[in-house]
């Protein structure tokens, strides 16, 4: 057969001899990596405040022990041993492994346990550890003051605070459970992951205040219970009624609270919270609800009052902010701002009077990490050097001068100690589990800390393709193809596509194992190829890549995919009659858009937990992509897959977990209902009080489930 045009090339990685080696099982497929099969890692890695000394934690014949590592000469000595905690606190073997200590400073450290709070402290070369604070075993969401030793935390809906001396007051007491108080809002979009934020100087709280009173109750069935008992959460859909977010600032001297004085519409978005250095004033992006216009203002830490509006930000299809401020040390009126402006995440050094002084970072990639900023560089990670990886860089604050730290191929984790001075990083990639070290940035100069072994080598492991392909609108597309064991060209194959190829998710990447899942191994040791590739739409590859979804999820992605289903059926070994796909929440989506869609091109379809109406998605995140039902009714019809049901060729099955409360269950009960009127068979399986994905040992059940469909029905 002829090669279609968008095949540009193939990587092939060395394939393994096979002559008695193992299979894996489906428990080592779906948990391997992170159970029996684990990569070897260094643990609880931490830099000492104010020093170049690395901690972490060792395994040895007596039991754990914390490490430290001296640096310029990477001295290693032991510090603390768990029997020594254990003696200390409890005289007894009461923890089993070493806690996670914290570091408060240079000389402080502490645990939790039980909500029990422990400080350890040191006195010459020895740690001594003592019972600090007890709080109710309710908290959530909880924060150390470091400087005043508070504690400040969540139970239900209201904020507390308790003092070194274990005191403990209200912050916020309101009764009604639809008001919360100190927990992230908008559903955790926007990069918010918590809703406590402590002033510098310690003498503030500013927290997020949740109205969710006028937002519509979803039922959640707990299934566990005799009989079953409903509970109602606050879901907001696209283009309905939304919650409203206000942000009070608690005065603990005063034990006064004043909400900042902000304008605009009430179901706003309240992002970017950041206190300035002094403690005087605090910064909001104040983003309207289409998403398409941000404010970055500042506020009075003390009235309230709204003070100026720093820039604003716009765009013609959405703003993305994630990420709060950073201020520069030894700098306070100079802060590092992300942005998407010009196409691509880059990092912009501005002024407290909303000047930009710089783009510290300028090109077509991407900037993953701000990793540690100093009073003249900056250190972040980026996908400079490959869309497919993430190296360590340095920009000087003076001039936008940059330099790359790391160069070895694969995807690089990264932390700086307190000055620049030295880097930790862990790496991996296609054919590395990882290499660990610890780095000069000024000499290069670099001492491996470990070089882990593959866990994987006694497997019969299948061989790897690396593809690449190209969109209709000549963006590249990566993907990868794994071959069966004893793949013989001369024969044929079925194959299995997983997708995603949704926002905030990018699937290929260099990193080990070079198949990226074991569950793709094991189906290519049970005689089935299977592909994986990001088309528009998905992460890292900048703003023009991921907006061309806008407004019809569901549309562009299939044209991209289906240049990868064109790739396989001009391969002489796939079965163009036995091609099966399978993907979960928005590879849910992606999956039984294809079997509803485009009937025909897949014989069988496993989709978990699958937005089947973007209408009935919740308001954050539909109406980023597709604006409301009301503003693109032509955009929620034409991906409404409940309505297409109808057009369904071949085998079906619907997963769903019965407490999904992120795409809710009816969703796939809608479309049920919908197969029923229709005379359409679809299969349906549910996993009871599981929430959006299904982990832990019923996730072995869920992939024997999804393999044994497989096997059923496509092999």
């Amino acid at each position: 057969m002829k090669p279609i045009s968008t095949f540009l090339f193939v990587l092939l990685f060395p394939a393994v001899l096979f002559s008695q080696k193992k299979i894996f099982s489906i428990a080592e497929a779906t948990n391997g990596l992170s159970t029996n099969l684990a990569l070897q890692n260094l643990r609880q890695v931490s830099w000492q405040p104010g020093t170049s000394n690395l901690f972490h934690v060792v395994r040895t014949q007596n039991g754990d022990a914390w490490v430290r590592i001296q640096l310029p000469n990477a001295i290693t000595d032991t510090v603390l041993s768990l029997k020594e905690i254990n003696t200390d606190l409890f005289r007894k073997d009461s923890l089993k492994n070493f806690p996670n200590l914290q570091w408060i400073s240079a000389n402080e450290v502490y645990f939790s346990w039980k909500n029990c709070f422990f400080l350890g402290m040191k006195a010459d070369r020895n740690w001594n550890f003592m019972p600090w604070i007890q709080i109710s075993m309710e908290a959530e969401n909880i924060h150390l003051d470091v400087a005043t030793k508070n504690i400040i935390y969540t139970i239900n809906n209201n904020l507390f605070i308790t003092s070194k001396d274990n005191i403990t007051y209200n912050i916020s007491d309101i009764q009604d459970p639809n008001i919360i108080s100190g927990k992230a809002v908008h559903r955790n979009e926007f990069g918010i992951e918590e809703g406590i934020f402590i002033s510098p100087n310690c003498t503030k709280i500013a927290y997020y205040k949740m109205d969710q009173t006028m937002v519509a109750d979803y039922p959640i069935v707990d299934w566990s219970v005799m009989p079953a008992k409903s509970s109602t959460i606050k879901y907001p859909m696209a283009g309905a009624t939304s919650h409203e977010v206000s942000i009070p600032i608690f005065d603990i001297k005063t034990q006064r609270t004043t909400v900042l004085q902000i304008d605009g519409p009430a179901d706003q978005y309240l992002t970017c919270v950041s206190w300035k250095p002094d403690g005087t004033g605090i910064y909001v992006g104040v983003l309207n609800r289409a998403q398409n216009h941000l404010k970055l203002n500042e506020y009075n830490a003390t009235t309230g009052a709204f003070v100026k509006t720093l820039f604003e930000e716009k765009n013609d299809k959405y703003v993305e902010p994630q990420h709060e401020l950073t201020f520069v040390p030894g700098k306070p009126n100079e802060f590092v701002w992300w942005s998407q402006r010009d196409g691509f995440m880059h990092l912009y050094l501005y002024n407290t009077d909303g000047k930009m002084m710089r783009q510290l970072t300028k090109g077509n990639w991407i900037v993953n990490e701000l990793v540690s900023v100093t009073s003249d560089k900056l250190f972040f990670t980026s996908s400079k050097k490959s869309p497919l990886e993430k190296q360590l860089s340095m920009v000087m604050l003076k001039n936008g001068q940059i330099k790359d730290l790391t160069s070895a191929s694969g995807t690089h984790t990264v932390s700086m100690n307190h000055d620049g001075t030295y880097f930790y990083d862990s790496y991996t990639n296609d054919t590395l589990p990882r290499i660990a070290y610890l780095a000069n940035v000024q000499s290069g100069k670099s001492d491996t800390l470990l070089n882990a072994k593959n866990t994987l080598i006694d497997y019969g492991r299948p061989t790897v393709k690396s593809i690449n392909l190209k969109a209709s609108d000549g963006s590249l597309l990566f993907a990868k193809m794994i071959l069966p064991t004893h793949f013989d060209s001369s024969k044929t194959y079925p194959v299995i596509v997983y997708l995603y190829n949704g926002p905030h998710v990018q699937l290929i990447k260099n990193s080990f194992p070079a198949s990226g899942n074991l569950w793709y191994e094991y189906m290519a040791q049970r005689g089935y190829i299977v592909f994986t590739m990001d088309g528009r739409g998905s992460s890292n590859r900048g703003l023009q890549f991921e907006q061309a979804v806008f407004r019809q999820l569901g549309s562009v992605e299939m044209e991209d995919q289906l240049q990868g289903v064109a790739y396989l059926k001009n391969l002489a070994y796939v079965d163009t009659n036995r091609m099966g796909i399978h993907g979960w929440s928005f590879g849910g989506f992606m999956t039984t858009s294809f079997m509803l869609r485009h009937p025909g091109v897949f014989k069988v379809g496993v989709a978990g937990g699958p937005v089947l109406d973007w209408s009935m998605y919740e308001v954050m995140y539909g109406e980023r992509y597709m604006d409301t039902p009301q503003e693109n009714p032509e955009g929620y019809a034409a991906n409404k897959l409940t309505d297409k049901i109808k057009q369904l060729k071949g085998k079906l099955l619907l997963i769903h977990g019965t407490s999904d409360d992120v795409v809710v269950m009816q969703h796939s009960i809608n479309a049920i209902k919908k197969s029923v009127e229709e005379g359409v068979q679809v299969d349906y399986f549910v996993y009871p009080n599981h929430l959006h994905n299904v982990r832990g040992k019923d996730r072995v059940h869920l992939m024997q489930k999804i393999t044994d469909y497989f096997d059923t029905y496509l092999k």
